[in-house]
């Protein structure tokens, strides 16, 4: 019998080395290496041959020649995870929904199961964090009575999950959350690479077999990406980031990878006592809540194929230190370093001694660079205390993307940006075809050049 063998595994990026090192090699991160114990592979027999340890060839077979099963996809009854989903679940696939904690990823995931749990489905929510009394409590509280008839166990084992899988068979079923189940026949700790790895490659197999659709729900770090190794989210085929801040209402589902689906769609959400209520026109929320002031203006963002009109606010002021902060909430901060800069060497706004404060309103992340231009103009106005309104005092609206040498550059789906404006009567938008550069549409939204596109 050979001995096992001790590796250290990175927790951030799988890497596996046989001995500790401060330092990841793989990914470059500190005191990430954990030791894992795994038996050492078993020698092939020297008297078979080469012959015998080779497996048997495949014939190959043209796409033309394969049969394409179309799969019915199964609606959770939430319009826009099912948006995001691609049109709903589909069975025998693998869902990874990750988020902060107490964003909502397992209030979202119990008003699904109890809207297919209404329709007459299968399910099975598998808790290996909460027990069944916190389950219910929280089932209680949901607006959706069928939420008190969704089957649940409160397991941590993953061979015990394993067999309940194989003997209830659901359709659906939640695993909340994947970074807890441990499996017996590893010695690392739950949450361990090595057991993230076992535990997902396991449900696969088994959920694959028995076409049994698999929501994972798991944690996230505190740089906000998904916890575990990066493996897991090769695994499955899809991967749902719930986002938003706990503080604030609203809450952002986007797909980063759908083997069933786009990954340009996104759903909002507003959470209540009762749960999650779907937010179906969020533009007029946000603009009915433009303040109109110096430092504020509308942004006609996308978010996936939906137009959304979200308020940008900007405050500037001399600064005390050195370097001064520059501090962003729901935009990406090295995109607004480029912004800034673009802003001082083309724009003539200078702001190399003022603290810089930039704000998306209403928690809303916003990840494109449509919105380089809404963040130019409002920290143009508040550095000037000059209002940006267009036609009849209504809240000035922009969209465009900064060049390094100062140019504007078109965006996508510039008329459905237009059409959304004109929704919500902000008659005039300042956008790359209607300027062309940066400082032309800062003389414009000034009051030095009024030229503005119609929308």
């Amino acid at each position: 019998m050979p001995r096992p063998t001790s590796i250290h595994v990175c927790s951030a990026c799988g890497h596996e080395s046989a001995r500790w090192a401060g330092q990841c090699p793989g990914c470059g991160e500190w005191n990430t290496l954990v030791e894992e114990v795994r038996p050492a592979a078993r020698r092939p027999s020297s008297s078979g041959g080469a012959a015998t340890r080779r497996a048997g060839a495949v014939k190959p077979v043209a796409l033309s020649e394969v049969v394409a099963e179309e799969r019915t996809r199964l609606s959770t009854g939430i319009g826009e995870l099912d948006n995001v989903l691609g049109g709903g679940i589909v069975p025998g696939s693998l869902v990874l929904i990750g988020g902060a904690p107490g964003i909502g990823k397992s209030t979202l995931t119990t008003m699904a199961m109890a809207n297919l749990v209404a329709a007459g489905r299968r399910t099975l929510y598998v808790s290996a964090e909460e027990s069944a009394e916190q389950i219910r409590m929280r089932a209680a509280r949901l607006s959706a009575p069928a939420a008190l008839s969704i089957p649940v166990i409160a397991e941590t084992d993953l061979s015990t999950v394993l067999a309940t899988l194989e003997a209830e068979r659901p359709e659906v079923c939640v695993v909340d959350s994947v970074q807890t189940l441990s499996s017996t026949e590893l010695t690392s700790a739950p949450g361990s690479v090595g057991q993230v790895r076992e535990v997902a490659g396991e449900i696969m197999r088994v959920a694959k077999a028995l076409r049994i659709a698999v929501l994972l729900v798991g944690h996230v770090t505190k740089e906000g990406a998904l916890a575990g190794p990066r493996v897991l989210e090769h695994l499955v085929d899809c991967v749902l980031q719930f986002e938003g801040e706990r503080e604030r209402t609203y809450r952002t589902v986007r797909a980063t990878k759908n083997r069933f689906g786009s990954t340009n769609e996104a759903g909002v959400f507003e959470m209540h006592d009762h749960g999650l209520v779907e937010v179906l026109d969020a533009s007029a929320r946000f603009v009915s809540e433009a303040t109109g002031a110096p430092g504020s203006v509308v942004l006609c963002a996308m978010e996936g194929s939906r137009p959304l009109l979200v308020e940008v606010q900007a405050l500037v002021s001399s600064s005390e230190l050195v370097p001064p902060r520059r501090v962003v909430s729901g935009l990406d901060r090295n995109r607004m370093a480029l912004v800034l800069a673009v802003l001082g060497r083309h724009g003539g706004i200078g702001l190399g001694a003022a603290d810089v404060f930039v704000n998306v309103v209403g928690g809303v992340r916003v990840d494109e660079p449509g919105a380089d231009l809404a963040v130019a103009l409002a920290v143009a106005s508040a550095a000037k205390r000059i209002a940006l309104t267009g036609e009849g005092g209504r809240p000035l609206a922009c969209f465009g993307e900064l060049g390094l040498t100062g140019e504007l550059r078109t965006v996508a789906h510039a008329d459905r940006r237009l059409a959304e404006a004109t929704r919500f009567g902000l008659g005039s938008v300042l956008e790359p075809d209607g300027h062309r550069t940066l400082r032309g549409a800062i003389a414009a939204a000034l009051g030095g050049e009024p030229r503005m596109a119609a929308a």
